[in-house]
């Protein structure tokens, strides 16, 4: 079960990223389980986190950021890192490594559509 605390799975595994160019400070927050307040004392903290601010001073992470977030709460919560050992940390290492990215579901073709559908009228009407 999911609580407001803990936006993940019960394994503790972290929902996977969308394909979208641009996430807001909510939706990073959702999806890096890390409170949209932390996010933005973290831009103060790692340099190398610099999201892009438009209309108001709203900020908008890239997929590589909301990666970066990832690592940084990997190295302070899970690892138990400081501030100043997860900067280090990564200053020092190299590249990030890659997150796999979601699954895209494929586009079925109109035909192909209404044959599943025959598939499983027919099967509905067996089991009526």
């Amino acid at each position: 079960m999911q609580t407001a605390e803990a936006p993940y799975d019960a394994d503790g595994a972290l929902p996977p990223i969308p394909a979208k160019r641009y996430f807001t400070i909510g939706e990073v927050s959702g999806l890096c389980a890390v409170k949209p307040h932390v996010l933005r004392y973290w831009e103060q903290e790692f340099t190398q986190l610099k999201p892009i601010k438009r209309r108001g001073n709203r900020r908008y992470y890239q997929h590589h950021e909301v990666l970066l977030i990832r690592r940084i709460r990997s190295l302070l919560y899970e690892q138990g890192f400081t501030i100043n050992g997860a900067r280090n940390r990564l200053d020092t290492a190299g590249p990030m490594p890659r997150e796999r990215p979601a699954p895209v579901e494929k586009k079925l073709s109109d035909g192909a559509i209404r044959i599943r559908l025959q598939e499983i009228r027919a099967l509905l009407k067996r089991d009526a």
